[in-house]
């Protein structure tokens, strides 16, 4: 159920009081996992893709890394979620951690060998792959049992702040100049950034297994019910298959974006250790945009948000496709990395209002089916289009495609978001 204390939509004191609302030493312990974890993400982001680089140079098989990465969020989306509601999340993301980093070390292991090969890669990344859908959608649910949903928006942003910069600014550098340093550090050291995560969610005071009612229910009907909550709620199944395209058409551009910018053939002719830096870009105005992001959905409104964000994102894929040199695809990292962390505050914020904690993990986790199970068809999608078109009309294809996603904006309204947290705050007092 929503919290009680939670401010309707129409109540003018609440941004006043929550501006002033601390959000709780339980939620900093929680970002600070966070960050270790998604600093872990970052670096393995681009070392995997430049060690299949010394393995490889076909756009098919350098796309495969992404595609065993997200190939999980369309196989074991829904089974994560119903764990998520049936299990502790603490203790889920903890044992996530603990698997990641075992997988890590045994593909270090294995190259020390000499039993390196893309298939070890896409092994090790479809294992990684399983264990994040179980380590996101335990971590998205958990936080409103930590602060009250008045304070989503900001909590949301704080911990974006800490992800994104993370994973997109510290990380990717940090996995450039690990690769170059030595192949086993680059490995170890991810392994031991989710060592030290899980060791942090661990002093989480409390339980988090959501306390259920009624008789024992399968998975399958835990899995069902899910689906036909958000399938039910028009504004949720809107905004999952609208990021299911952005998604789709993202990670199409960006599964060969190493061989857009890396080497002397390549349009951009960065050297390896450039690929990181660049991809850093986006974590800076994604940094940006997490702090901004509570006071643009406060004075353009929701809807003009979101439009503005879809707009952002056009640039962000199909910049590469008119770029003469690498600062414009800078300039679309940068508005880009902005704008998903604006998109992303202002909607994950609204799923966790409008969804009650019992099926938060479930809801979350159709959502990330319909949202990131199309990364993987997207992955092999910008292999194939690379192959057969070449890299620059790729882009500003899906540059082009990107744009159609202002379509469904146009029939949403402010106030239809506003009527459906209402709704819900009403049945919960």
């Amino acid at each position: 159920m929503v919290d009680n204390d939670g401010p309707t939509p129409s109540t003018p004191v609440s941004d006043t009081m929550t501006a002033h609302s601390p959000l709780g030493g339980s939620f900093w312990r929680l970002w600070t996992s966070s960050g270790l974890s998604n600093l872990a993400d970052g670096a393995l982001k681009v070392a995997l893709p430049l060690l299949a680089l010394r393995l490889t140079d076909s756009p098919m098989l350098i796309a495969g890394i992404a595609v065993a990465l997200s190939l999980p969020w369309l196989l074991f989306a829904l089974p994560a979620g119903a764990l998520a509601d049936r299990f502790d999340r603490r203790l889920s993301m903890v044992g996530a951690n603990a698997l990641r980093a075992a997988l890590l070390l045994a593909l270090a292991f294995g190259l020390a060998l000499d039993l390196g090969s893309i298939g070890l890669l896409y092994a090790v990344a479809f294992g990684i792959g399983i264990a994040e859908t179980l380590y996101d959608t335990s971590a998205q649910s958990i936080l409103p049992q930590l602060v009250p949903r008045r304070l989503l928006s900001r909590a949301n942003g704080r911990l974006y702040a800490a992800e994104l910069t993370a994973q997109e600014f510290i990380g990717p550098p940090l996995g450039g100049v690990l690769v170059a340093a030595s192949v086993a550090l680059a490995l170890v050291t991810p392994a031991a950034l989710w060592v030290a995560a899980f060791g942090l969610l661990l002093l989480l005071p409390g339980r988090f297994r959501v306390e259920r009612t009624g008789p024992d229910a399968s998975m399958r009907a835990d899995i069902a019910e899910g689906v036909r909550f958000l399938w039910g709620d028009g504004l949720l199944r809107r905004f999952a298959i609208m990021v299911g395209a952005s998604n789709f058409a993202t990670q199409a551009g960006f599964a060969v974006l190493v061989l857009f910018v890396v080497g002397p053939d390549s349009p951009l002719g960065l050297p390896e250790a450039a690929f990181g830096p660049l991809l850093a870009v986006t974590a800076v105005g994604s940094v940006l945009g997490s702090f901004l992001a509570e006071g643009i959905e406060r004075r353009l409104g929701r809807t003009w948000a979101l439009r503005m964000c879809v707009i952002c994102f056009a640039i962000l894929i199909g910049a590469p496709g008119a770029a003469a040199s690498v600062w414009p695809v800078a300039v679309g990292l940068f508005v880009g990395g902005m704008a998903i962390c604006v998109w992303n505050v202002i909607t994950v914020s609204l799923r966790q209002r409008l969804t009650p904690d019992t099926l938060l993990g479930r809801v979350n986790s159709v959502y990330r089916l319909l949202a990131w199970g199309t990364m993987p068809l997207g992955a092999a999608t910008g292999g194939i289009l690379a192959t057969l078109i070449g890299l620059r009309p790729m882009y500003l294809l899906l540059g082009g495609l990107m744009l159609l996603l202002l379509l469904p904006l146009m029939r949403l309204s402010d106030a239809e978001m506003d009527q459906a947290e209402a709704r819900v705050h009403k049945t919960a007092g």
